[in-house]
C-alpha cells in the first residue's frame, strides 16, 4: 500500500493556512503518496474540498485523517499551538510521523508531551540552511510573506504616501523607510518598500549582507560597532552581549531621527528577540512615524511593542503584528505546501516511511522518536541525557 499523508484543519486562533494544497496532492500522488484531507481544511485559504477531490485527495473527518495517515502534515503542531493543539495528542499513535512548525527550542514541555505519544515529530523550523534543503525551507518562505505584509501595514498607518509625486499642487517627497535586519523578511521588506517608491536604507548586525541589501535597492547603514562574531555557521544572526546592544542603540538613535517607517525583523532562533529600539529612541522619531515590529511574537525589537496590538507613544505608532503569513493565506499555503511536499518526499523510500538519520536534514529536524526527545539541543534544554539513535527506523 502507498504511504498516506494526512492534512488536518488548523486549529490555532486566526490561522488560515493549510499545510497541503490541492496541486501538491496531485504531485504527491505521482510520487506514490496518497493524501487525505480534513473537511474544510483549505477553505479559509481559498482551497475548497472540491479542489482537493479533483486532484485525487480524499476528504474525511479529523479522526479519519489521524487514524489513516502515516505522516501528518500541519502548519502549527502542538508547540506552535499549545492550547487547541493539545487535543491532537490523543489522536497520535506510536510510529506515526508528524511534520510542521512546533517551536522546539522554546516549547519544551510540548516536545516532551509529543514524545509520550510515540510519534516521530520533525520540526520544519530546524531545517538546515544547506543547498539541498532550500526547497524545504518553510521558515524562509513565511519570512518572505511577513516582510511584504509589514511594508503594507507601515504604508497603511503612515499619514504620508510612499512615492515621490510631481503634481500640480507641488512635489511630494518620498517616504523614508528603515529596515532593521536583513534576513529573508528584511530583504523582502526592502524590495517591497522600494517598489512602492520609498527611499530605503537597511541595517544588519552581519556586515556580510551589505551587498544583498544594496542589490534590492537600499543603502546599507554602517555603524561603528564590532560585528566580527555576529553570525553563526548557519548564517543566522547570533545573540550579542548587552554592551554591544547599548552601543548599537546609541548609534541607531541618530538614524531614526529621519525615518518615516521603521521595520524591525531581528530574531535569534530559540531566543527572545533583542531590544534594538528603546522608549527613549522612539521619542527621537518624527511625529506621525510608524514602527512595524515583525519580531513581536518573540518579545519584539522595540521596547514598547505589544504583540497583537497597535499603540501610540509620543505620536509614533508602534505595530506588533503576529502571524503575518496567515493574513495572506492563499500564497502562504502555496509556499508552505511546496516546502512540505519536498520534505515529505525525503521521508518516503520505496513507498514506506523511512527516517534515515544519516541524512542531515532528517537528523537535524527530528525532535521526538520512539517515545523520547532525541534532538540533542532540545534534550539538553530539557536536561535529559543524550540519545544514541539508530540509522533507520
Amino acid at each position: 500500500m502507498p504511504a498516506i499523508l494526512g492534512t488536518p484543519r488548523e486549529t490555532f486562533p486566526g490561522e488560515r493556512r493549510v499545510a497541503i494544497i490541492p496541486r501538491q496532492c496531485e504531485a504527491l500522488r505521482r510520487a506514490g503518496i496518497e493524501a487525505i484531507v480534513e473537511e474544510s481544511a483549505g477553505t479559509a485559504a481559498g482551497f475548497p474540498d472540491e479542489a482537493y477531490i479533483s486532484r485525487g485527495a480524499r476528504i474525511g473527518s479529523r479522526e479519519d485523517v489521524f487514524r489513516e495517515a502515516d505522516i501528518v502534515a500541519q502548519v502549527r503542531c502542538l508547540g506552535a499551538n499549545p492550547e487547541a493543539g493539545r487535543s491532537d495528542i490523543l489522536l497520535l499513535r506510536p510510529g506515526q510521523v508528524l511534520v510542521g512548525f512546533g517551536e522546539p527550542l522554546t516549547a519544551l514541555n510540548e516536545c516532551s508531551d509529543l514524545a509520550t505519544t510515540g510519534a516521530s515529530f520533525l520540526a520544519m523550523e530546524l531545517i538546515p540552511r544547506i543547498t539541498r534543503a532550500q526547497s524545504m525551507d518553510a521558515l524562509s518562505s513565511m519570512a518572505t510573506i511577513s516582510g511584504y505584509k509589514a511594508v503594507l501595514l507601515g504604508a497603511e498607518h503612515l499619514p504620508k504616501m510612499f512615492p515621490m509625486l510631481m503634481t500640480a499642487a507641488g512635489t511630494i517627497t518620498p517616504a523614508k523607510v528603515f529596515v532593521l535586519g536583513a534576513g529573508v523578511a528584511g530583504l523582502q521588506a526592502i524590495a517591497t518598500a522600494r517598489r512602492l517608491g520609498a527611499v530605503v536604507c537597511g541595517y544588519d548586525v552581519r556586515p556580510s549582507v551589505k551587498e544583498q541589501v544594496e542589490s534590492v535597492g537600499a543603502k546599507f547603514v554602517m555603524l561603528d560597532v564590532d560585528t566580527q562574531s555576529s553570525e553563526d555557521k548557519g548564517g543566522y544572526a547570533k545573540a550579542m552581549d548587552e554592551a554591544f546592544y547599548r552601543r548599537q542603540r546609541q548609534l541607531l538613535t541618530e538614524v531614526l531621527r529621519d525615518q518615516d517607517v521603521v521595520i524591525t525583523t531581528a530574531a535569534v532562533p530559540g531566543r527572545k528577540a533583542p531590544i534594538l529600539i528603546t522608549a527613549e529612541m522612539v521619542c527621537a522619531m518624527p511625529a506621525g512615524s510608524v514602527i512595524v515590529d515583525i519580531a513581536a511574537e518573540r518579545g519584539g525589537n522595540c521596547e514598547l511593542t505589544r504583540a497583537g496590538e497597535a499603540i501610540v507613544h509620543n505620536d509614533v505608532t508602534i505595530l506588533g503584528p503576529v502571524n503575518l503569513p496567515a493574513t495572506v493565506p492563499y500564497h502562504a499555503s502555496q509556499m508552505f505546501a511546496s516546502n512540505m511536499s519536498a520534505f515529505v518526499k525525503l521521508l518516503i523510500r520505496e513507498g514506506r516511511v523511512s527516517l534515515n538519520l544519516e541524512d542531515e536534514i532528517i537528523r537535524e529536524t527530528l525532535i521526538t522518536h520512539e517515545g523520547r526527545v532525541v534532538h540533542s539541543r532540545v534534550a539538553d534544554l530539557l536536561g535529559e541525557p543524550p540519545v544514541t539513535r539508530k540509522v533507520n527506523a
